[in-house]
C-alpha cells in the first residue's frame, strides 16, 4: 500500500506507515470520546475545533517516539490524546487572548460564541487530559505539570515583553521555546517514556522535538513574509503588529537605507503599506539572518537524532528535519 504523509513527508518504510496510521485512527477515536459530556452543549463546544481538523502533528510525533519502544504499549495512545487535548485547550485561551475569529478555516469558539465559552471549554479539555493523564502515572502527570508550567510562562513573557536588558530576539526564542516547543517535546517524551524506551532516548527524542517545534514556528515566520504559494495570507502577522524573527532582526539595523522599513514595521502595517513593507522585508538580509536560526534549530535536532538507533522513526524524523528547512523555499 502507499505510505501516508507525516505532515507531508512521506514514509518509505510501510510498516511505520501502517502502524502511525493505525495509531491515529486510534488516537482521532479516544480523542473524539474523551470529550463527551451528558451535556450537549458542552460535547458540541469541545468538539469544535477536534471537528475543524488539523494535522495532529504532536499526536503523530507521540506515534514516531514510541517505535523506540515498545509502540503498542497501552499507555502510548492515551499518552497522545492527552498531548492532542493539551494542543486545543491552548488554542481556545489563544484565540481569546488574540481576538482571533477564524480558527483552522472555521470561526473560532469565541468568535461562535463568546470569550466566556472558550475560556471554560479550553478548561474543561485541560480537565479531560489530566482525567486521562491520573491512569498514566504519577511521573507522566509531573512531566505534564512541568510542560503546563512553560507553556503558561511562555505566554506570559510573550505578553508582558522583554524585561529591560533583555535582547529582543533572545527574548523572542524563549518565548516560542517555551509556547510551540515544549508541548512538541513533550510529545516525544511521552512517546518514548510510555512505550518504554531507555532514559537516554527519551532524553534526546525530547532535545530533538523541542528543536523541532522552535525551527517549526521559526519557518511559519519566514513563510507569512515570503510565500505566496503556502495556502496562508502574506503579510498577516505584518498586520496584526506581530513582530516574527525577521522582523527583529531587520528593526535591529542601523543602516540609513532602512529607515523606511523600519519606520513601517513599527506596528501594525497598514494594508495600503503591506505590499511594500512585504516587498522591502523579502529583499532584506534579516530574511536570510531568520533562516539561518531556523537552521542552527534543525542541526540541533538532527544531531540528537544521530544518537539515536537507527530505524524507521529515526529516518522519518530527519526527514521532517529537512521538510521543517524545505518549506521555507
Amino acid at each position: 500500500m502507499a505510505a501516508p504523509p507525516v505532515v507531508d513527508i512521506p514514509l518509505v518504510d510501510e510498516r511505520l506507515a501502517e502502524d502511525l496510521a493505525n495509531g491515529l485512527a486510534a488516537v482521532e477515536k479516544l480523542l473524539r470520546s474523551s470529550v463527551e459530556s451528558e451535556d450537549a452543549f458542552v460535547t458540541e463546544a469541545s468538539r469544535h475545533l477536534i471537528e475543524a481538523g488539523g494535522k495532529r502533528f504532536r499526536a503523530m510525533l507521540v506515534l514516531l517516539a514510541a517505535q523506540f519502544g515498545n509502540h503498542e504499549a497501552p499507555g502510548v495512545i492515551p499518552g497522545a490524546v492527552v498531548i492532542e487535548l493539551t494542543h486545543l485547550a491552548t488554542l481556545y485561551h489563544d484565540d481569546v487572548m488574540d481576538e482571533a475569529r477564524v480558527r483552522r478555516g472555521s470561526p473560532s469558539a469565541n468568535a461562535r460564541w463568546d470569550n466566556t465559552v472558550a475560556i471554560l471549554t479550553g478548561d474543561y479539555l485541560f480537565a479531560q487530559a489530566s482525567e486521562i493523564l491520573a491512569d498514566l502515572g504519577s511521573e507522566m502527570i509531573r512531566v505534564q505539570a512541568r510542560t503546563f508550567s512553560r507553556l503558561v510562562r511562555g505566554q506570559i513573557r510573550e505578553t508582558i515583553g522583554p524585561v529591560d536588558g533583555t535582547d529582543d530576539i533572545t527574548h523572542y526564542i524563549r518565548v516560542l521555546a517555551d509556547k510551540t516547543g515544549s508541548l512538541i517535546a513533550t510529545s516525544g517524551r511521552f512517546g518514548a517514556m510510555l512505550s518504554g524506551a531507555p532514559v537516554q532516548v527519551a532524553d534526546l527524542v525530547t532535545e530533538a522535538c523541542e528543536a523541532i517545534g522552535v525551527a517549526w514556528q521559526l519557518g511559519d515566520d519566514l513563510i507569512d513574509v515570503a510565500s505566496a504559494d503556502s495556502g496562508k495570507t502574506p503579510g498577516t502577522d505584518l498586520r496584526e503588529g506581530i513582530r516574527t524573527l525577521p522582523v527583529l532582526y531587520a528593526l535591529t539595523s542601523t543602516d540609513p537605507a532602512d529607515a523606511r522599513l523600519r519606520a513601517l514595521l513599527s506596528g501594525p502595517v497598514a494594508e495600503t503599506d503591506l505590499e511594500e513593507t512585504l516587498g522591502l522585508l523579502r529583499a532584506h538580509v534579516a530574511m536570510a539572518q531568520a533562516r539561518q536560526e531556523l537552521i542552527r534549530w534543525v542541526d540541533r535536532a538532527k544531531a540528537a537524532l544521530a544518537a539515536l538507533p537507527d530505524i524507521p522513526a529515526r529516518t522519518a524524523l530527519i526527514a521532517l528535519c529537512d521538510y521543517v528547512v524545505e518549506r521555507t523555499g
